[in-house]
C-alpha cells in the first residue's frame, strides 16, 4: 500500500463521501439544522433577561460562542460513527487494498464533512443573526470562519476517535471524553483567569479553548484581532494534527 497523497484519489474519495451524506436525509438534518435549533432553545430560555447598560445581553454572549461550540459536538459524533461505519462494514478494508493511502482516505473524508461544516456554519450564523437577532461586535465573516475552522477540528477529532472505537456504541462513549472536558475548561462556565492554577495548564492544551476565545474576540472587537487570528491558527494546527495522528492510528477493520 501506498503512503503518496494522491490528489485524485483523495477528491474521489470525497466525493464519494458525498454522494453518501446526499442520501442520508436523517444526517444532513442532523449538521445543517441541530445547532440551529439547539441556539434557538438558548434564544427563547435568555432573549427577555435583561442586561447592565452598555453590556451585551446573556444570549448575545452565549450564543456567539455557541456557534463554534453546537457544531463542533455535532460533527464530532457524525464523523466517528460514519468511519465505523465505513470500518465495521468491510468498505475501509476494501479502499486500503486499493493504492488509495491513509492520509489519503482521512483527506478525503475532512474535505467532504469540511464542505459540509462550511454549509452547517452558514446556515447556524444566517439563522442566529436574523431569527434570534444576534447582536455581533466584529464582521459577519469572522464568525463564519471560526465556526468552520471549529466544525473542522471536530471533524478531525471524531475520525481519530473512531480510530480507537469497536463499535457505534463506543464512539459514542468518547464524545464525554473528548467533548465534555474541553466545554467545561474553554471558560464559558468560568473564566479562565478564575481557575485553578492546574485547570487553567489543562485549559491551555485544548483546541476549543482558543475557538471560544477567538469568538469572543469577535464579539468585542469591531475588527479582527492579532489574537483572533492567532486563536483561529491554533484551532486549525489543531484540527490538521488530529488528522495526522488518525492516518497514524488507523485500522483496516474492527475485530
Amino acid at each position: 500500500m501506498t503512503t503518496a497523497l494522491s490528489p485524485r484519489l483523495t477528491a474521489a474519495t470525497t466525493g464519494r463521501v458525498l454522494r453518501q451524506l446526499r442520501h442520508d436525509h436523517r444526517t444532513i438534518a442532523m449538521m445543517v439544522l441541530l445547532p440551529s435549533l439547539l441556539l434557538g432553545l438558548l434564544y427563547l430560555l435568555w432573549a427577555d433577561l435583561p442586561a447592565p447598560p452598555g453590556t451585551p445581553s446573556t444570549f448575545d454572549r452565549v450564543g456567539l460562542t455557541m456557534l463554534g461550540v453546537f457544531p463542533f459536538v455535532v460533527m464530532f459524533l457524525v464523523t466517528s460513527i460514519a468511519m465505523l461505519r465505513e470500518r465495521t462494514s468491510g468498505t475501509l478494508e476494501r479502499l486500503l487494498t486499493t493504492p488509495l493511502s491513509r492520509p489519503a482516505l482521512l483527506l478525503g473524508y475532512g474535505a467532504a464533512f469540511g464542505l459540509a461544516a462550511a454549509a452547517q456554519a452558514l446556515v447556524t450564523v444566517t439563522v442566529a443573526t436574523t431569527l434570534y437577532d444576534l447582536d455581533l461586535a466584529g464582521p459577519l465573516w469572522a464568525v463564519v470562519l471560526i465556526a468552520v475552522v471549529t466544525t473542522a477540528l471536530g471533524v478531525a477529532l471524531g475520525l481519530l476517535a473512531s480510530a480507537f472505537a469497536r463499535s457505534e456504541f463506543q464512539a459514542v462513549q468518547f464524545m464525554p471524553v473528548v467533548v465534555l472536558p474541553q466545554f467545561f475548561l474553554c471558560g464559558l462556565l468560568v473564566p479562565r483567569e478564575q481557575m485553578a492554577g492546574w485547570l487553567q495548564a489543562i485549559s491551555d492544551v485544548l483546541p476549543l479553548t482558543y475557538a471560544v476565545e477567538a469568538l469572543q474576540e469577535v464579539g468585542r472587537s469591531p475588527e479582527p484581532t492579532g489574537t483572533m487570528w492567532a486563536d483561529v491558527g491554533v484551532v486549525a494546527g489543531a484540527a490538521l494534527l488530529a488528522l495526522a495522528l488518525a492516518a497514524a492510528t488507523l485500522r483496516r477493520r474492527t475485530d
